[in-house]
C-alpha cells in the first residue's frame, strides 16, 4: 500500500515518523530532501515513550547532497538519517543506520530495530557493532531498547519472526545453527534487555540459539 501522491500527504506521512514535538525539526528536514515520484511505502506504528508514530517500510528519495545537509541542526541531521535508514537501496540504509545506531534517542529506536528485521547482514553486523551496551547490565542502551520493546510486544515478536524466516531463506546455508546468525544473536541481547526492564523472562517467538531449522520468508 502507498500513501497518495499528494505533497503534503508525504509531508504528513514522514512527519508522522516521530514525536509531534520534533515535527518543526522534519519539516525542516524535508525542505532539504530531493521529491519523488512515489510516496513512502507501508508504514508500521510503535509507541514511543507513551506516543504512537507511524514509522515508513520505505521511502524512495534520493539522498541530498553534503551542501544541502550542512544548514541542518544536529537533531535534525538524526531525523535525517533516521528516514535514510528505510531507503530502497540497502546500501543507503547501511549508510545512514551507522550514523544513528549509537544514538541515545528513544525515537531512534524503532528505526534500529526495524531494521534488525531485515534481510541485510551488513546491516545486522553494523548494528551489533554500534550497540555494545546491550550486552551490559544496567547499561543506557539495555535500558532504552528494553523499554521500547517492553512498550511494543507485538512489534518485537513480528521482528523476530521475521528474523527466522529470513535466515532460513537467504542464510542458513551459512549458519547453519540459527544461534550464529548475527540476527539471532541480535534477539537474544534485546530479549536479555527488555527481561532486565521487566524483571521477567520474555517471551521467545524463534527456535532456540541451536535450532537449525526455519520458515519461509514473512
Amino acid at each position: 500500500m502507498e500513501l497518495p501522491r499528494d505533497p503534503s500527504n508525504v509531508a504528513h506521512a514522514l512527519v508522522a515518523a516521530f514525536p509531534t514535538r520534533l515535527a518543526g525539526d522534519v519539516q525542516s528536514v524535508l525542505t532539504v530532501m530531493p521529491e519523488t515520484r512515489l510516496a513512502p511505502a507501508m508504514p508500521f506504528e510503535v509507541d514511543v515513550q507513551g506516543e504512537t508514530v507511524a514509522v515508513p517500510s520505505r521511502i524512495y528519495n534520493e539522498e541530498p547532497g553534503a551542501d544541502m545537509e550542512r544548514p541542518l541542526s544536529g537533531t535534525q541531521h538524526v531525523i535525517l538519517h533516521c528516514l535514510y535508514s528505510r531507503h530502497s537501496d540497502g546500501r543507503v540504509r547501511q549508510r545512514h543506520l551507522e550514523q544513528i545506531v549509537a544514538s541515545g534517542e528513544p525515537w531512534v529506536v524503532p528505526f534500529v530495530v526495524q531494521l534488525a528485521g531485515e534481510y541485510v547482514l551488513e546491516i545486522l553486523e553494523a548494528i551489533g557493532r554500534g550497540l555494545p551496551g546491550l550486552a551490559v547490565p544496567s547499561s543506557a542502551q539495555r535500558r532504552l531498547y528494553g523499554e521500547f520493546i517492553a512498550q511494543n510486544p507485538a512489534f518485537f515478536a513480528r521482528t523476530e519472526r521475521r528474523v527466522v524466516s529470513y535466515w532460513s531463506c537467504y542464510y542458513r546455508w551459512k549458519y547453519g545453527a540459527f544461534g550464529t546468525y548475527p540476527g539471532c544473536v541480535l534477539l537474544e541481547a534485546f530479549r536479555d534487555a527488555v527481561a532486565e526492564q521487566v524483571s521477567a523472562q520474555w517471551p521467545r517467538h524463534t527456535p532456540p540459539p541451536l535450532a537449525d531449522v526455519g520458515e519461509g520468508p514473512a
